[in-house]
């Protein structure tokens, strides 16, 4: 079978974009939706170090709303095959000078494409 390398980039880029616009407006089911749900799924925050869906949907339920808005740049998506990608971007927050660092591991499931691993961090 071939990979169509464009349309699994085209997929993985709307997951992502669905990612961010449901962490911009806070839309928690969109963004639990978007994690694994297995006990093997990591995010490391600027904060904390969550490990396992069930971590990171309480992270999620108990986060303020508050400051979430934000501009992204430099998105870097990359496939490898069919069921593997990564997505990397920096951010600002519109309530702050200081920028920030976004990674993710995407993998197809049965389910749709899924975030297996992120991690968030900010510079200096």
């Amino acid at each position: 079978m071939e990979i169509n390398i464009p349309e699994v980039l085209a997929e993985v880029t709307a997951a992502f974009m669905r990612y961010e616009k449901a962490l911009t407006s806070n839309d928690v089911a969109v963004l639990d939706a978007l994690f694994c749900n297995s006990p093997h799924t990591i995010r490391y925050g600027v904060g904390e170090n969550l490990y396992g869906y069930d971590q990171i949907r309480a992270f999620r339920a108990g986060r303020s709303p508050a400051g979430l808005e934000r501009e992204i740049f430099n998105t870097a998506i990359t496939t490898y095959g069919r069921d593997f990608a990564t997505a990397n971007t920096e951010f600002r927050r519109t309530s702050s000078t200081k920028t920030g660092r976004q990674s993710q591991t995407w993998m197809r499931t049965a389910d749709g494409w899924k975030v297996i691993s992120a991690h968030v961090s900010l510079l200096g």
